[in-house]
């Protein structure tokens, strides 16, 4: 027993340094953008957390999906509550230790906590089923390569077991309350372990202890292992949800961010605002991730890849390049690729490639429509957009690159105060001669 406490204890901590270093390394990563993050408003930026990040509020626009999802969600919440247990017994080197300090309720808490175990495994197979047999659409566009659906199923498929896991320990653990039940506290009656006891009845004792220790052991380290992983995974957004709904901008939808050195200049033009500042401004709009908002690298960090923004969007629906999804998913990798660059001693930010050009093509950023339909449908309130017009601005500003049309239509808003090139007095004639036609 010493010699698994011991053991326990250097798994417990060598997992806990590495999501440490980890997550040191994803916020180091976040920081490489520009501004910080906001927190104005706090009442207003706790709601948006507790109601969209913790009470899944736009995931039920879509309510089959979002109920199996809220099993899965809740399960994993309530079920590590169990993990706390498994904790202070691998360290303490003891069995079940609230089992007799809770009395009757711990059997209640163990029935909650296996319904739960089961509603996830249910769920799982379910999503597994809708990804690899019904093919729902979003979840195979072109940027779900191999990797992001093998991660996928990875998650899913390890949820199954580790559910399985905590099924087959209980059901093992309660045929050893009745042959020994001096080693193994009473912990009631749990049903649906219950239902796998007869598997086991013709076990040895010696059998059903290295069957209970088996499955506890894959328990906790599926769990330890999952820590782990998810801070490479998509499923990263268990955690980076809560804290992008709370930081996500506030602004009315729909309202674009000034580049504020632009509107100094204009204001100092027309007389409203003190002479602009000497010196160079900066990069108009962002080529690379260093050029993004810490708000829009957090959201790529954030993103779960389900894809609903690319589900929703226009110009993804007609045949265009753009996914915003693959927006986010873009971010993430250039800093990602940026990260194992300094890692290895390399070059960093200066490896001659960027976001825009070799990770995101001129051709998405001018498929979008602004239309805010990805940002509208994100469960966690992402804004692919506000990367996509910080792009722009690149093209337009910095490479003078945007489309003809679009040059044209600039030029007419400037003289004439309309995307159409006619004067402003002749704006209304269409209702002039509506009148008149009646």
């Amino acid at each position: 027993m010493l010699v698994q406490q011991i053991l326990f204890v250097i798994i417990l901590a060598a997992t806990g340094y590495v999501v440490w270093r980890r997550a040191r390394g994803i916020a180091r990563n976040i920081r490489m953008g520009q501004g910080e993050l906001q927190t104005d408003r706090p009442g207003e930026r706790l709601r948006n957390m507790l109601l969209v990040a913790f009470g899944q509020k736009k995931m039920f626009k879509r309510p089959w999906p979002a109920i199996l999802h809220f099993f899965v969600y809740i399960g994993f919440l309530v079920i590590n509550i169990e993990i706390l247990e498994f904790i202070v017994d691998g360290i303490a080197g003891t069995h079940r230790i609230f089992a007799p300090y809770l009395g009757g309720l711990y059997p209640v808490l163990m029935n909650i906590f296996e319904f739960l175990a089961v509603a996830v495994l249910a769920s799982c197979a379910i999503f597994l089923l809708r990804r690899n047999v019904a093919k729902v659409r979003r979840f195979w566009s072109r940027e779900m390569t191999a990797w992001p659906r093998l991660d996928a199923n990875l998650i899913l498929t390890a949820e199954i077991l580790l559910m399985i896991a905590i099924l087959t320990m209980n059901a093992a653990d309660q045929w050893l309350q009745v042959r020994t039940p001096e080693k193994y506290p009473a912990s009631g009656t749990l049903f649906f372990s219950s239902m796998l006891m007869p598997l086991f009845n013709e076990m040895s004792t010696a059998a059903l202890v290295v069957t209970e220790r088996v499955a506890w052991w894959f328990h906790i380290l599926g769990i330890l292992g999952f820590a782990i992983y998810i801070t490479y995974s998509k499923h990263l957004h268990i955690v980076l949800a809560f804290p992008n709904t709370y930081f996500a901008p506030l602004k009315p939808r729909g309202q674009m961010k000034n580049i504020e050195v632009v509107t100094n200049e204009v204001r100092a033009m027309l007389g409203l605002g003190d002479a602009p500042q000497t010196g160079a401004p900066g990069r108009f709009g962002a080529k690379d991730v260093n050029d993004l908002s810490r708000i829009s690298l957090l959201s790529a960090y954030a993103c779960t890849e389900c894809g609903r923004c690319t589900d929703e969007c226009p110009a993804n629906i007609t045949g265009k390049a753009l996914s915003p999804r693959k927006i986010m998913m873009d971010t993430r990798d250039r800093m990602e690729d940026i990260s194992r660059s300094l890692a290895k001693g390399g070059p960093g930010l200066d490896d001659g490639k960027s976001l825009f050009g070799d990770y995101i093509t001129r051709e998405e950023i001018n498929a979008c429509t602004a239309c805010q339909a990805c940002v509208e449908a994100c469960p966690v309130m992402i804004n692919p957009l506000e990367i996509i017009l910080d792009i722009r601005r690149y093209i337009a500003m910095e490479e003078s690159g945007a489309p003809a049309a679009w040059n044209a239509m600039f030029q007419n808003i400037e003289n004439n105060f309309a995307p159409w090139k006619f004067p402003p007095s002749d704006r209304f004639n269409w209702a002039n001669e509506g009148s008149r036609t009646q």
